[in-house]
């Protein structure tokens, strides 16, 4: 695994290669990219926008699939977006979006809206209304079933219909611009396979496996296709980025060695960081507000946070997602007190509210070989972190949140969930809650984007001066 620095000595970069060090010319290719709101996308946000801020000279194949930029971060200089066409039914999609009115989604400062719609006043806190999730008319559904239908046929989604205007794109683009290296962005897998395009011309590849390309939530069907793909990006890629040091040794395993890797994980926006949260005084006639913010999948499941939620007096749980399931929506209309749904909350302001509620949930993915990228945007949050364990035994992240002092860990059943919240409301009653936690943003720095940047940065020069 690479860490520390690299000789940056110019040499000859090779086919595609300006023959310089510093700075770098990088050819990303990116299906997640703003305007989608996914991790992968504000991954490389974030470390694009930072490595141009190092001077190095970014441009993103990326697809045109249209949505709204509100809250996301927008591309800096140094950073060029080569947009295309993202095949016909996501384009179809793109122009039913840009056809639909935008929705408000932030309420007034300090206003509460139950599912009722009346109005609660919650003091030192700014929380978006609550959202029910959006209901399909007829033609969404109709839309949804025709992507469920792609998605049977294309590897390894429905985003796999880009690989062809992608795969146009990217050969004029390698004549065109030269790239000194080329990085995959995963997921999808389409981008790994444009990867091993550009490998096969001679230019050098860096491949960023934010997730295993064979997870455990591969259907079926893709399973072998995945698992070759998978085995061609370790062994022909010239270096591959991993997203934690768990997932790195999962290669090992699956494959022997992975001689040139380098983990850079996930990270959160200092800007964020380090001035004091919007907390009141504690009340003991409020509820300690609770936020998760992020997705559910079959490996991240709420049920038994939000069963201890209901178990507990006192505590309100405010999730912020944008594909709550439909028992998680009747629960927070019947007990509209205790669960609130925010619905999708932008990126920025979801950052700001991070650092208004009392203490942030982070749910373990049941594949240790991932952590959700929400968990880093915490740490940069200054907020207590419950992380909630997946399995028996303590997990890395748990580890590192108790190593650093913010927040605790606890086992994923209901009753271990539902005494750990009725200790932490305890505290907060008494005014407690931060005592014995170090919630500063200096110990967390080595997690941030520009950290995370400098990492890569290092990697990809390593890989240009060994060419």
């Amino acid at each position: 695994m690479i860490r520390g620095t690299v000789d940056e000595t110019p040499s000859n970069a090779g086919r595609g290669g300006s023959g310089r060090a510093r700075p770098l010319r990088v050819l990303l290719i990116a299906y997640e990219f703003p305007p989608s709101p996914s991790p992968q996308s504000l991954r490389w946000a974030y470390l694009g926008n930072r490595l141009a801020e190092m001077g190095h000279e970014i441009h993103v194949l990326a697809p045109d699939i249209g949505g709204s930029m509100e809250g996301l971060p927008e591309a800096g200089p140094g950073v060029h977006v080569h947009r295309t066409w993202p095949g016909p039914i996501r384009a179809l999609l793109g122009f039913l979006a840009r056809r639909r009115p935008a929705a408000s989604v932030v309420a007034a400062a300090g206003t509460v809206t139950s599912a009722s719609g009346s109005g609660e006043t919650t003091a030192g806190l700014d929380l978006p209304p609550t959202a029910e999730p959006p209901r399909l008319n007829w033609k969404g559904r109709l839309l949804e079933h025709l992507q469920d239908a792609s998605s049977w046929l294309l590897f390894p989604d429905l985003r796999g219909e880009w690989e062809r205007p992608a795969r146009k794109a990217l050969h004029r683009l390698l004549d065109e611009v030269q790239p000194d290296v080329v990085v995959s962005s995963h997921e999808p897998a389409t981008t790994l396979r444009l990867g091993l395009e550009a490998k096969r011309r001679g230019f050098r590849w860096v491949a960023d496996l934010g997730d295993p390309v064979l997870a455990g939530y591969t259907p079926r069907r893709w399973r072998g296709r995945a698992a070759s793909l998978e085995a061609a990006v370790v062994r022909e890629a010239d270096h591959v980025l991993v997203t934690a040091v768990q997932a790195l040794e999962l290669f090992r395993e699956r494959y022997g060695s992975v001689a040139r890797a380098t983990v850079v994980t996930q990270g959160f926006d200092e800007q964020f960081a380090g001035a004091g949260a919007r907390i009141s005084a504690p009340d003991p006639a409020a509820p300690l507000e609770l936020l998760y913010a992020g997705s559910f999948y079959s490996f991240r499941h709420p049920q038994a946070l939000v069963e201890a939620v209901l178990a507990v007096p006192g505590i309100r749980l405010n999730i912020a997602s944008g594909n709550v399931p439909e028992w998680l929506a009747a629960a927070a209309r019947k007990h509209a007190m205790q669960v609130r749904l925010l619905g999708r909350v932008p990126h920025r302001r979801l950052l700001a509210l991070q650092r208004e509620v009392h203490v942030l949930v982070n749910l373990a993915n049941a594949d240790p070989s991932q952590v959700p990228g929400k968990f880093y945007e915490y740490l940069g949050a200054g907020r207590p972190v419950l992380h909630v364990l997946a399995g028996a035994g303590l997990d890395a992240t748990g580890v590192l949140v108790g190593q650093l002092g913010r927040g605790w860990a606890c086992g994923g059943e209901r009753e271990s969930i539902a005494a750990e919240l009725a200790r932490i409301a305890d505290r907060h009653r008494r005014g407690e809650l931060s005592v014995g936690l170090d919630l500063e943003p200096g110990p967390v720095a080595p997690w941030s984007w520009t950290a995370s940047a400098r990492t890569a940065a290092v990697a990809l020069r390593d890989v240009v001066a060994s060419a």
